[in-house]
């Protein structure tokens, strides 16, 4: 694997049917997975590092997202990526930034609701990334339900000649979805935080069995994550899957997301459930610690 700075460098090196792999690094099984599947569909897979400051709410949240290019390099190359475009604010950024991307209506509910301007910079910043490096498939996982929308919305309604793929979320042994902010979570706001994914999963199985409206199945997910007076609870919601629009009957694919704050960290998780086949997609689960524990530079 060799490591560029420059958008130059990744179209010097990229050759046949390239793949993309964004990322903001300290990276996990999560990315691993999504580079593993760009392996299979690709010639040459491109993962990118770029913790991109248009997208944070606040000064603070930005310089204590951790980073480690170093360690992100070594889990980059042993997962099969060709490549690690690792650029620097002013290669992104070389002039200020005039062009702002807006997805509207996609972004508006939900995190965008809670997070005024965060769906700006993830489509600007994917937007900049498509249009320099022009790969030909671009893979993202589904934890960021809401953000796949946004970026498959931005990808079609600007004809840029890339497909985007959507991949299943990795949950830790303990069901929780896999992210960095895990591992800002104590021993007691762990064991809450495994609410989130048993909720969504109790709500996946009434969908399978049967359940199409939106009110039981956000009702049950409110219901279980209430049990719990440690979880402040932001949003239930199902949404369409390609529009992100608040939906009360599942038609189609859709997903069930949830947003809480516990011991002071925001987490998000989601299931996708799919009215054409009757089947949820819930994620899968590793066996093992996640290498996210292996060093404490985000704890």
């Amino acid at each position: 694997m060799i490591v560029v700075d420059t958008f130059a460098g990744v179209r010097e090196h990229g050759d046949g049917v390239v793949g993309l792999v964004p990322t903001m690094g300290y990276l996990h099984e999560g990315h691993v997975s999504v580079i593993a599947a760009a392996m299979e569909r690709t010639d040459t897979v491109v993962v990118s590092l770029f913790v991109n400051p248009l997208q944070f709410d606040g000064i603070t949240d930005l310089k204590t997202y951790p980073a480690d290019l170093e360690r992100d390099a070594s889990i980059a190359a042993e997962a099969g990526a060709h490549i690690l475009f690792a650029p620097s604010v002013d290669e992104m950024y070389p002039e200020p930034q005039l062009t702002i991307v807006h997805v509207d209506e996609v972004g508006a509910a939900m995190e965008g609701e809670r997070r005024p301007g965060h769906f700006d910079g993830v489509a600007t910043v994917v937007a900049k990334l498509f249009s320099g490096i022009r790969p030909d498939v671009a893979f993202f996982g589904r934890k960021d339900a809401q953000q796949l929308a946004v970026v498959r919305t931005l990808a079609r309604q600007l004809s840029m000649p890339v497909e985007v793929v959507g991949l299943p979320t990795v949950r830790e042994s303990d069901g929780v979805a896999l992210g960095s902010r895990n591992t800002r979570l104590d021993q007691a706001a762990r064991k809450s935080a495994r609410k989130l994914s048993e909720s969504l999963l109790v709500a996946a199985d009434q969908f399978v069995a049967g359940e199409r409206l939106a009110g039981p199945l956000t009702a049950t997910v409110r219901e279980i994550l209430g049990q719990d007076t440690s979880i402040a609870v932001d949003y239930v919601e199902l949404a369409d899957a390609i529009s992100a629009m608040i939906v009360d009957l599942i038609k189609g694919e859709v997903f069930l997301a949830v947003a809480a704050r516990i011991g002071g960290v925001r987490l998000i998780d989601n299931v996708f459930l799919d009215d054409r086949t009757g089947l949820a997609d819930t994620g899968s689960m590793l066996t093992h610690n996640s290498i996210l524990y292996e060093s404490k530079s985000c704890s």
